[in-house]
């Protein structure tokens, strides 16, 4: 999707001239409406917005008169998670029996699916806990898409879901995307059993 919208700026903007007083003997200034120019926001990624009030000053003989223009801007700009941090690496249905259940750590599994914009949200924090938690965790990715028997076994309806794993049993799960505390929290539980 990133390739496909890059950015969208709406821009709302106008503006006002005052009209200026102007001896006679002095030909009258031209007052422009112009438009300012909406800008991209390159080093922002995700939404912003900002109110503006521009000024400028015209110098017309003694007297100064100041434009004003108002404007406000609503930016999106659209931004590939996955490269983002270091990745977990992804399981399949075959590899679960070893790498899940028979692993002498507890073991944190992110069921997730590509079509799912949350499962993106969260995939920064899982991969930021895994090297958090480095050597006392394990951490694995699951796309439900390519592996259903396992979601299927363990009752994922809804992505993204995590599931701890200790002991080769299923200890706790967490359904959504939630704060990046609430999992640490939950990591931290069963560090200490």
């Amino acid at each position: 999707m990133a390739s496909l919208l890059d950015s969208v700026t709406v821009t709302r903007v106008f503006s006002l001239p005052i009209a200026a007083s102007v001896s006679s003997s002095s030909a009258a200034p031209s007052v422009s409406r112009r438009r300012i120019s909406p800008a991209r926001f390159l080093e922002f990624r995700g939404l912003k917005s900002s109110r503006s009030l521009v000024t400028q000053s015209a110098s017309l003989g003694a007297n100064r008169r100041t434009r004003i223009a108002r404007g406000g801007r609503i930016a999106c700009e659209a931004q590939d998670t996955t490269a983002a941090a270091v990745e977990v690496p992804n399981l399949s249905d075959s590899e679960w029996q070893t790498k899940v259940l028979e692993s002498d750590v507890p073991v944190l599994v992110e069921f997730w699916a590509p079509w799912c914009g949350p499962c993106r949200m969260i995939h920064p924090i899982v991969d930021q806990l895994a090297k958090d938690f480095a050597g006392k965790f394990k951490f694995y990715k699951i796309n439900t898409d390519e592996s259903p028997n396992t979601a299927n076994r363990y009752g994922i309806r809804s992505v993204p879901t995590v599931i701890i794993f200790k002991g080769g049993e299923k200890k706790d799960s967490i359904i959504g995307a939630v704060p990046r505390e609430t999992l640490e929290k939950t990591i931290e539980r069963f560090l200490v059993e």
